[in-house]
């Protein structure tokens, strides 16, 4: 159960990140309620999964993910440019999520 509430706290991560985008520097009110409430829920399911988790397991998959899913939604969504070193970049984070898993 605590790797599902992990997996759903870094989801959340992306959703606040891209709010933020979306909130011009939180002039926008409702990116801006969007932001604040995605960081509540996404911290309090990384509170949650540390519960049995170690810290640096937890630590760094949830900020794994909403990296590459920030990486992505950027990509796919907001048009920014996709250069072999970005993606490189993002399969090794990937590559060390899937190792902290394995090593946990």
């Amino acid at each position: 159960m605590a790797w599902i509430l992990l997996v759903v706290a870094g989801l959340f991560e992306v959703v606040w990140s891209y709010a933020m985008k979306l909130s011009q520097g939180f002039t926008k009110p409702w990116p801006t309620v969007i932001t604040l409430v995605a960081m509540v829920v996404s911290f309090a399911l990384l509170s949650f999964s540390m519960r049995t988790l170690p810290l640096g397991t937890a630590y760094t998959i949830w900020t794994g993910i909403g990296a590459v899913g920030a990486f992505l939604l950027g990509l796919l969504v907001l048009g920014e440019p996709a250069s072999l070193m970005r993606i490189t970049a993002a399969v090794l984070i990937v590559a060390g999520l899937v190792l902290m898993k394995l090593a946990s």
